[in-house]
């Protein structure tokens, strides 16, 4: 696991997401989602090579059910980009790398 991907909750998920001064990409996932594994070491990536300029931040969708429904996160992985509180872009599925990096560098 890397320490730049930060874990949200229900009860941190404004103070990490949208108060945030950073983009952040935000993938929604769970334990048994094997295309949420597989996108995994991507995300690591990501959240390397950003690092000071946006965030990436997971929230397990069965431990943290009100912020998924918020977001009408209805099949995993969803990736939402959110800049200044606001829902910037949406993925939903496996995509790669190079695809989650345009996500980011749109809002950058």
């Amino acid at each position: 696991m890397n320490d730049k991907v930060i874990h949200a909750t229900d009860a941190d998920f404004d103070s990490n997401v949208l108060n945030s001064a950073e983009p952040v990409l935000v993938d929604f996932w769970a334990t048994w989602c094997g295309p949420c594994k597989m996108i995994a070491p991507a995300l690591d990536e990501l959240a390397e090579s950003y690092a000071g300029r946006a965030k990436v931040v997971k929230v397990d969708i069965d431990q943290n059910r009100t912020t998924a429904m918020k977001y009408h996160v209805r099949s995993i992985p969803t990736l939402l980009l959110f800049k200044d509180g606001q829902v910037q872009a949406t993925q939903i599925g496996a995509v790669g790398k190079a695809q989650l990096a345009q996500l980011i560098d749109k809002v950058l």
